[in-house]
């Protein structure tokens, strides 16, 4: 099991009040491939670098979790088909530290 942190952005358009539930479904697709989370952060609708599918902004949410390097290539997949989801991107993170060994 390795570390990830995985930064979505949403599309909220005319769906604002939902996007609590949207991230606990996501919370729920992760846990379902395996991954055990850590933390979720989120960091409000923010503007985005540029356009994408014709929305100029997006609520940004953060996981951290650990999960096989596997389940990666099948949560981009999955999360692709996901209409709520405009941007995704996944980055591995070195692993905890154990503080007794510290």
């Amino acid at each position: 099991m390795k570390r990830y942190e995985a930064l979505l952005a949403l599309d909220t358009r005319g769906k604002e009040d939902t996007a609590k539930e949207t991230i606990e479904r996501l919370e729920k697709v992760l846990a379902a491939e395996g991954a055990k989370i850590e933390q979720v952060q989120r960091l409000e609708k923010r503007e985005l670098a540029y356009e994408s599918k014709h929305t100029k902004s997006a609520y940004y949410v953060n996981f951290i979790f650990e999960a096989d390097p596997a389940t990666i290539d099948k949560l981009q997949k999955k999360l692709k088909l996901d209409e709520d989801i405009l941007l995704q991107n996944y980055l591995q993170l070195p692993a905890k530290k154990n503080p007794a060994t510290a």
